[in-house]
Order: C-alpha cells, then sequence, then structure tokens
C-alpha cells in the first residue's frame, strides 16, 4: 500500500516538474530532481497520463490543453466563482467553447453540495457557447495560439488590423499578459512587441493588442523571458481601464451634481481617486489617469451630470462635442447668430480647428497689398482682399460648411457643386 501510494505521489510530482518547465526534462533530469534511480523512472513512466508525452530529443512535455486541474471550493468561494462566471458571460459578446468547457466543469463539482449556484454556472455556460454570442472562429483561432505562446513563452506571429480597417500590420510579439475589459466587451494582450515588414521596427516596445483585431496569429519557436519586473497591477496601476503610458499620469478633475453625487460616491471608480462634496451637494472628483482620453465614454454616460473641470485639453474636446451634438439635434445653433463664422473647413480636423473667416480675409488682404505695394493701389487692394470672401460671413454658408452641399469657395457667395 506504501508502494503504491509513493508511486502515485511520484506521478504527482513528474506532473507538476513538466508544468513547471514547459521546455521539458529528459529522464535524466526528472530522476535528479526528484532523487530517485533512473530505472525508478522507467518504470513510472509506464503509467503517466497521456498529455505527457516524450519528444524525439528524449525530452518529456506535459500537453498543457489536456485536463490538467483539480479543484475544491468551499460554499462561499463557489459563489465567487458564480460572480467571475455572471461577468464572463455578460461581458464577452463572442462564443468561447473552452470558457463554456470549463464553466460547465465547475458548475457540476458543485451540483452535490451547492445545487442552486451550480446551475447558475450552467446557465452562464450556456450563454457562452449560445446562439446568441458573436460566433468568430478568428478571434477564438487567435486566442487559442496566444494562450499556448504565453504558456509555453513563445514569441508569437501576429497581424494585426488597425482601428479603422483599411491596413494589417505584422507583428512579433512576447505575450506577457491577457486582460479582459468589461466596458468594450474585449480582450487585449500586453507584451513587448517589434514591427515586421516594410515599416519594421529595429527595437522591440511594450504594446497593448485588441485581440478581436488580430486577424491570424501563428506560434514561433523563438522563446522569451518576460522580465522578472513586469508586474501587470503596476502597468496597468493608472489606467483606467487597459491603456497604459511611458508619461506620468495626468490629473483629472470632474464635478458631479447634486442629483448623481450619491451615486457616484457607491463606487470606487479608480485606485487614486479623491472625492470631497461641496457644500452645495455636487461632488469633486479627482484622479491620476494614464490616458484619460480612454474616460470618454464613461464622462458622455453621466450627461450633463458631469463637468470637466480638468485638464483644459479635455475640457474643450467635450466644449466641442457639445456644440456638435446641439448642431446634430437643431439646438439653438441653427435658427441663431452663430458667435463665429469660418472661411474653410479643414477634413479631418475638429470644427475649432477650421480657418476662422475673419483670419482668411485678413491674410488675403495683406497678401493683395504686398503685391500691389509698387503702386498707388495697395491700399485698394487691401481693401478688395478684406471683401473678396465676404459672402461667407451668412448663416446659409456656415450651415453649409458644417457638412451640407458642397460650395465653389472661388465666389463671393457659396454656390452649390
Amino acid at each position: 500500500m506504501k508502494r503504491a501510494a509513493n508511486k502515485s505521489e511520484r506521478l504527482l510530482q513528474i506532473e507538476q516538474l513538466l508544468l513547471a518547465h514547459p521546455e521539458g526534462l529528459t529522464r535524466a533530469e526528472l530522476a535528479r530532481r526528484l532523487g530517485v534511480d533512473r530505472s525508478t523512472i522507467h518504470r513510472n513512466l509506464a503509467d503517466v497520463p497521456g498529455y505527457i508525452y516524450e519528444e524525439e530529443d528524449g525530452r518529456l512535455k506535459i500537453d498543457r490543453r489536456a485536463d490538467l486541474i483539480n479543484i475544491r471550493l468551499n460554499l462561499h468561494e463557489a459563489l465567487a466563482v458564480h460572480l467571475a462566471a455572471r461577468l464572463l458571460a455578460t461581458r464577452m459578446d463572442r462564443q468561447n467553447r473552452h470558457a463554456a468547457a470549463a464553466l460547465r466543469k465547475l458548475g457540476h463539482a458543485m451540483e452535490r453540495w451547492a445545487q442552486r449556484i451550480s446551475r447558475h454556472v450552467l446557465q452562464a455556460a450556456d450563454v457562452m457557447d449560445g446562439a446568441a454570442q458573436r460566433d468568430d472562429p478568428v478571434y477564438l483561432s487567435v486566442l487559442e495560439q496566444l494562450t499556448e505562446a504565453w504558456a509555453a513563452e513563445r514569441k508569437v506571429h501576429i497581424w494585426h488590423q488597425n482601428e479603422a480597417g483599411e491596413r494589417v500590420f505584422e507583428y512579433l510579439l512576447s505575450p506577457y499578459f491577457i486582460e479582459p475589459y468589461a466596458i468594450g466587451q474585449t480582450t487585449h494582450v500586453i507584451g513587448q512587441a517589434r514591427r515586421l515588414g516594410e515599416r519594421s521596427w529595429d527595437i522591440e516596445r511594450m504594446r497593448t493588442f485588441k485581440i478581436e483585431r488580430i486577424r491570424r496569429a501563428e506560434i514561433t519557436r523563438e522563446p522569451y523571458q518576460p522580465p522578472a519586473e513586469f508586474d501587470p497591477r503596476i502597468y496597468l496601476a493608472d489606467a483606467w481601464g487597459i491603456w497604459s503610458t511611458d508619461t506620468e499620469p495626468i490629473e483629472v478633475v470632474l464635478r458631479f451634481t447634486p442629483r448623481v453625487a450619491p451615486r457616484v460616491q457607491e463606487t470606487r471608480w479608480h485606485r487614486s481617486e479623491r472625492t470631497e462634496l461641496q457644500a452645495d451637494g455636487s461632488l469633486i472628483w479627482q484622479a491620476q489617469i494614464a490616458e484619460p482620453k480612454e474616460m470618454l465614454p464613461w464622462i458622455r454616460g453621466w450627461g450633463a451630470d458631469c463637468e470637466v473641470l480638468a485638464p483644459d485639453w479635455l475640457r474643450k474636446k467635450m466644449e466641442r462635442e457639445v456644440r456638435e451634438m446641439m448642431r446634430m439635434y437643431g439646438v439653438g445653433s441653427h435658427d441663431t447668430q452663430p458667435t463665429r463664422f469660418f472661411a474653410h473647413r479643414r477634413e479631418g480636423e475638429d470644427r475649432e480647428d477650421w480657418q476662422p473667416l475673419i483670419e482668411h480675409l485678413r491674410n488675403t488682404a495683406e497678401m493683395a497689398r504686398s503685391f500691389a505695394s509698387y503702386a498707388n493701389i495697395a491700399d485698394l487692394a487691401y481693401i478688395a482682399g478684406l471683401l473678396h470672401d465676404l459672402g461667407k460671413y451668412s448663416i446659409e454658408f456656415q450651415k453649409r460648411l458644417e457638412g451640407g452641399p458642397r460650395v465653389d469657395h472661388s465666389t463671393a457667395g457659396a454656390k452649390e457643386l
């Protein structure tokens, strides 16, 4: 009986050693680490599970895709599994048969002693591979490749599509961490990456890739070693979600109205946040954020109950968005005199970066005066320059500039093309 127990324990030790060494171990190395003769290892290997196999070079390895983990939970730990399962099922929009299988195993394991919780975990599993989820085999294949590369510490060749969807760039990536992003219902891989192809990089840089945009992934034979100092808790400490920068975090200051101040205080939104309740019931909220642009959907979600006080560029961006929404909904802009008039619309830029009409007229007038300075008509040319586009000082032209029919800028009026 003791001999059988020793053998069972040794098989478990072999399994743990191979899990700890994805590069594999020889029989001699196993014997040395376990303090037994090689003949003992030879005998024990006859009874190892099927997921332990031997490579041509004599190294024993473990198939990490096999069923490897046994787990025992108490009732309160089971509730934690239920909460995690619900988040997984409600915050991921793509089918994932691996997640569904894991939840079913957990659900069945709890069935005898926590039947009600077990039932809901099994329902979460049905959501994960249900027809309502998006069927994206490319995403699942990429996720599998990244998982195996991460576990084996192998670099992976990825083809990543840019945000506009117009180009695909190739990278050689060392995956350090895989992070879910509940707000966007997405998953991201973080690690050192070097761009390949015609615009390749000579050095590796820390990058975060949205896995849903990776169109292809292939594991390479090239190993990597994550730096000992890398800790995702530190790397993402200042992030609002998954955006990190090499620069110092930026202080964001918001004012919430009395109507929503209690709701804001119910949740700790960021580890660095500080709040101060004002005499009128409003709330000042402050935090150090790596990239405040990532906060925009959250800020917009509060509507008129949230005012950006700092940084100034973020406040101005929200001001521009408010003006755009006013024009979209026809509130107070088209039927009244605009506060600013513009001469030209600059494609790809915010409205506040367009050329003001008065600036355009003055520039043209100065140019006309400089050309006519040799004669006695410089002042006359300056006046003509000021008047040449005066027709643009009209509500109708400004409306068209906002996105209406194209106009011919060569005339004083706004003739449609």
